[in-house]
């Protein structure tokens, strides 16, 4: 199927001055339907393999019981369940699929399904269920449910065409969402793009589309998705661009740009019918500065205990790799603008500060001072960085509340005097050792974008975002992307 280039222009053709007549119709896409059967399909096998393994786990491998056959039974159960909890409809409703955003629903049906077990004593499991296996049987079919359904998205990817995507709007948003596709594990990919301007007009007016021709352009295009960008003038031709997108049988999302302001963690209230968004301040409450500090401590602790002798290890390969001490320290600008000295392992030589002017022509990065290959790198420095070990020092940052496990990137002083504004609103919070930034890729993201970041992480904070952010960043080390 032809696609239009990224500098292409689709316009609409057929406008009309009022809102068109669309004919609803059921019939789908098929290759929209295969999709989307393939992915309930995998996720409902996954979620019935996990239950039978963590079942399996808590009886015959740590218990003396055996499980009855009446649990073959009991499967397709788990898979009701999963379903009443809307976790095989959302796939259908977003383009990045991910696992870890349903933690916190299969957290709870796996405390639902320990306590079925245990009520049902004799019956799925000959014997009584022991605190310690019911503890076990909870465990692990929490992670084995996130285990299983990440692996069945990956061969349910594998077994699917990338999904088509048609955006009706503006350039820049094609080429905003562009980038984001390029820097995510989206299995999804821009086809084209349409505007709701005439070539002829004179003013900024959007009209409404014309279904046959927009049912022209999915048909040419194969488009499985589209994408629209609400419109700033009218908010009819919104609406007819979406009930024509359903009606032609294809996915519909929306791009609102208020949520670059105000992020996703909105309260949405019915006031008799219309529809008002309540907006979180840009602070974290007192309750939640505890938690968060509880977290913290507990989390570096535990680090700096487990890791010790992976610590040691590291800090004598870079005494024995390269003259110079084993930590390097620099300064940062932390909470309200208060500078600290941020602890990393030394991955470059001595002199590496007092050779940085010579080498600024050759920066990579929008606003932060960043090269792919540094020559100034030591060899042990290289492997470090690339996995991110580098900084595990700042554990002891964390401990002395200089930093926070999760946070906004700690910066220089040279790149904290680009941010201006409302934009040093960010100051306000204890800088991280990842984040969002991080697992984003952390040169990669420019610094009026990685402001922004910083602004939605905070309106969105719960203490499930922070062990999220942390879960994602380790395969993100184990990939060797950092710099």
């Amino acid at each position: 199927m032809p696609e239009t280039s990224p500098g292409t222009l689709m316009r609409i053709t057929g406008l009309r001055s009022s809102s068109p007549v669309i004919e609803e119709s059921l019939d789908t896409n098929p290759a929209v339907l295969q999709r989307d059967r393939r992915y309930r399909r995998s996720l409902a096998v996954a979620d019935a393999l996990s239950a039978l393994v963590a079942l399996l786990l808590c009886a015959n491998v740590f218990g003396v019981d055996q499980l009855s056959l009446s649990v073959l039974l009991g499967l397709p159960l788990v898979c009701v369940a999963s379903k009443l909890s809307g976790l095989y409809d959302r796939d259908e409703l977003v383009i990045h699929k991910t696992t870890m955003d349903e933690a916190p629903k299969l957290l709870q049906l796996a405390a639902i399904y320990t306590l079925a077990v245990w009520m049902l004593d004799g019956v799925v499991i000959n014997g009584p269920l022991g605190k310690g296996q019911a503890l076990i049987l909870f465990a692990s079919l929490f992670v084995l449910g996130l285990a299983f359904r990440r692996a069945a998205r990956s061969v349910a990817a594998r077994a699917v065409p990338e999904e088509r995507l048609l955006l009706i709007g503006d350039a820049s948003s094609y080429a905003r969402i562009q980038h984001k596709l390029e820097n995510v594990a989206a299995h999804a990919r821009l086809v084209g793009r349409m505007s709701l301007q005439r070539v002829s007009d004179l003013t900024a007016e959007e009209r409404p589309v014309d279904q046959a021709t927009l049912g022209e352009m999915i048909r040419t295009l194969d488009a499985h998705r589209i994408l629209v960008v609400p419109s700033q003038t009218n908010p009819q031709v919104t609406l007819d661009v979406i009930r024509a997108s359903k009606a032609l049988g294809v996915r519909v999302s929306i791009l609102p740009h208020v949520f670059d302001v105000v992020g996703q963690s909105v309260v949405f209230d019915d006031l008799g019918g219309m529809t008002i968004m309540g907006v979180r301040e840009f602070a974290l409450g007192r309750s939640s500065q505890l938690l968060k500090r509880a977290f913290d401590l507990a989390g570096a602790t535990v680090g700096l205990v487990l890791l010790a002798p992976l610590l040691a290890l590291f800090a004598v390969l870079v005494k024995l790799d390269s003259h110079g001490p084993v930590l390097f320290r620099q300064e940062r600008i932390g909470r309200d603008g208060a500078p600290f000295r941020i602890y990393k392992f030394r991955t470059m030589v001595a002199d590496a500060e007092a050779r940085k002017d010579e080498l600024h022509q050759h920066n990579e990065a929008d606003g932060l001072f960043k090269i792919a290959d540094d020559p100034r790198i030591t060899r042990v420095g290289r492997l470090l960085r690339k996995t991110s070990l580098d900084e595990l020092p700042q554990l002891l940052n964390v401990l002395r509340g200089e930093m926070s496990l999760v946070g906004p990137r700690p910066l220089i002083y040279s790149e904290d005097k680009t941010i201006t504004g409302y934009d040093r609103r960010r100051l306000h919070l204890t800088p991280g050792m990842t984040g969002h930034w991080q697992i984003m890729g952390s040169s990669r993201v420019p610094m009026h974008e990685m402001v922004k970041v910083d602004y939605v992480y905070v309106t969105t904070w719960s203490l499930f975002e922070d062990v999220k952010i942390l879960a994602r960043t380790l395969p993100y080390m184990v990939a060797r992307r950092g710099m």
